[in-house]
Order: C-alpha cells, then structure tokens, then sequence
C-alpha cells in the first residue's frame, strides 16, 4: 500500500536540460540584439521562471514576453535531444513509485516537461506534472505543490508528503506548503547555499527516495 507522496522538481533533480535552456536564451537574445549571458550565468538561474531569468539578464520587463515566446519556439525544437535523465534518476522514479504516489512540481511549461517525460519513458510513473502555466504563482509560492496534491490521496498527512529539489526555491515552496523537503546537489545550487534552507540534503534523487522510504 502507498501511504506516502513524493513530489520531484525536474531541472536539477530528475534531468538535464542545461544545454537546450542555455540555447534557448542565446536564441532569444541574439534574435533580438541582447548580450548573451554567459553559460555559468544561465546556469545559476535555471529553476527560476523564464521570466525572473529575463529580468535577471538585464531585459526590460516590457520586451519579456518576445524573448521568452522565441525562447519557447527554439527549445520546443531542440529539448527532446538535449535532455537526458541524471544519474539514478530512472531509479528512483522506479523505486518511489513502490511506496508513493508521484508528481513533479516545476517551473518549466507542463507542456514540454510532459513531452520530454514521455519520451525519457517515465511520464506514467507520475500522477499529475504541474508546469508554469498551471498557477499564478511559481516556487517558492506553495500554489503549485497545493496543486498537486488535489489530484493525489487526500488521507496521506503531511508528515509523510516530500518534495525533492535542487536549489532554495524548491525547500521554500515546500516550506510554505507546510510539508516535508529533502536537497538533492545533483543540481544547480551549492552545497553551501543549500544549508541555508535546510538541513537535510542528499547527493541526489535515488538517495533522497532511500531516505524517504526508511522515514
């Protein structure tokens, strides 16, 4: 019987897209004669919306939406071959979905975050993906995790609901939707930015399942 809820960022935690983001933005910015920021840069904000990356690359607020509807056109184009699932991420997905219910909360489009799923042949271990374009307001607002968990078991308490993820955003969300959270350092934040917001991180996803399990 399943009488837990594991709930997994993607970027960070599950898979790489690192590559086909980092395209994505060089696409835009040089479409539209922006400096292109450096591939650490880039980086260092994925996890965050396309829109605070934007911003944080200097964009004005009002040129925003071009940038990220040619970013979106570029890496629908290009995330299938420039994704792959991190190491023991397979695992894990396999191990919590024996003991779990499962979902993915994240700041990519449910969209493609679906598409990439489906063809890494994981997206049917997982009850609901919850994207960007599902709520008003991203990680680490606690809207897309409460989402989530309307589709799931409503007798399983918090106590025993976990989100899994790679940078702060990931803990707070979890934080403000009242349940548990574990780091994972397969990812874009450090270890030491990490033990800012929790302590309790792990090298990665298969590990924080392990960890869950024995909870």
């Amino acid at each position: 019987m399943k009488d837990k809820i594991v709930l997994f960022d993607l970027d960070g935690t599950l898979i790489d897209s690192t590559q086909a983001v980092y395209e994505g933005i060089c696409k835009a910015c040089e479409s539209l004669n922006h400096p292109t920021p450096s591939y650490e840069k880039v980086s260092l904000q994925i996890g965050h919306t396309l829109e605070d990356m934007f911003k944080t690359f200097n964009v004005e607020s009002p040129k925003i939406p071009e940038f990220i509807a040619i970013y979106r056109e570029h890496y629908g184009k290009i995330c299938i071959p420039k994704t792959h699932l991190l190491n023991n991420a397979q695992q894990a997905i396999t191990e919590a979905y024996s003991f779990a219910h499962l979902g993915v909360v994240t700041t990519k489009t449910g969209k493609y975050s679906k598409i990439i799923l489906e063809h890494l042949k994981v997206l049917e271990y997982f009850t609901c993906v919850i994207g960007r374009e599902d709520v008003k307001e991203a990680k680490p607002s606690a809207e897309p995790i409460l989402l989530a968990l309307k589709s799931m078991p409503k007798d399983i308490t918090k106590n025993h609901i976990y989100m899994i993820g790679d940078t702060p955003l990931d803990i707070q969300a979890a934080n403000n939707a009242n349940i548990q959270s574990i780091g994972v350092l397969s990812g874009y934040a450090s270890l030491e930015l990490l033990q800012s917001y929790t302590s309790c991180i792990v090298k990665d996803s298969l590990e924080a399942v392990r960890k869950i399990q024995t909870l």
